[in-house]
This record gives structure tokens, C-alpha cells and sequence, in this order.
């Protein structure tokens, strides 16, 4: 603090930390606390609402995934690459 013969300055500093796992913030809490200061902690949640091509992408790379987990599992045969390269 800064005094003057009628004002009274308080100088602040705030710092933003993104922080994206309980173990950091707690950590870093415990940091605050111990050097005695004043913290707030808000909690951020972004969502996304995909866009359509993206929903696109994410269904054929989920059925992929879903396909090579039934051949691995012995429940189907997959199309020859050579076949379906021809298709296109």
C-alpha cells in the first residue's frame, strides 16, 4: 500500500492460471495458501456443439473402430483394400 496526506493506493496483481487436473490445482492451492494470499478459483466448462462434417468424420472413424474390434474378434472379414479402392 501506498499512503498519501489523503488517499490511500493499493497496488493488486491478478494472474490467470488454466489449470486441467485436480492434482495441479490442488497443488497449486496449496502453494497460495501457504504464502498467505487471497485466491478465487471459477471453473471454466467450454462445450462444443460439433459442427456437421466433423459429427461426420467422428461417426466413420467410431464405425471403423467398431469394424477392426469384430474382425479382431474373429466376427467379421474385412473388404480387401484393392476392392475397395476399385470401388472409388
Amino acid at each position: 500500500m501506498f499512503y498519501s496526506k489523503k488517499r490511500i493506493f493499493v497496488v493488486m496483481t491478478t494472474l490467470t492460471v488454466n489449470i486441467e487436473n485436480k492434482k495441479s490445482e490442488k497443488a497449486v492451492k496449496a502453494i497460495l495458501d501457504a504464502l498467505g494470499l487471497n485466491y478465487e478459483v471459477a471453473s471454466n466448462v467450454k462445450t462444443k456443439v460439433p459442427k456437421k462434417t466433423e459429427q461426420a468424420i467422428y461417426t466413420r472413424l467410431k464405425d471403423s473402430f467398431e469394424q477392426i474390434k469384430l474382425h479382431q474378434e474373429g466376427k467379421i472379414e474385412l473388404r480387401d483394400a484393392k476392392d475397395f479402392l476399385d470401388e472409388l
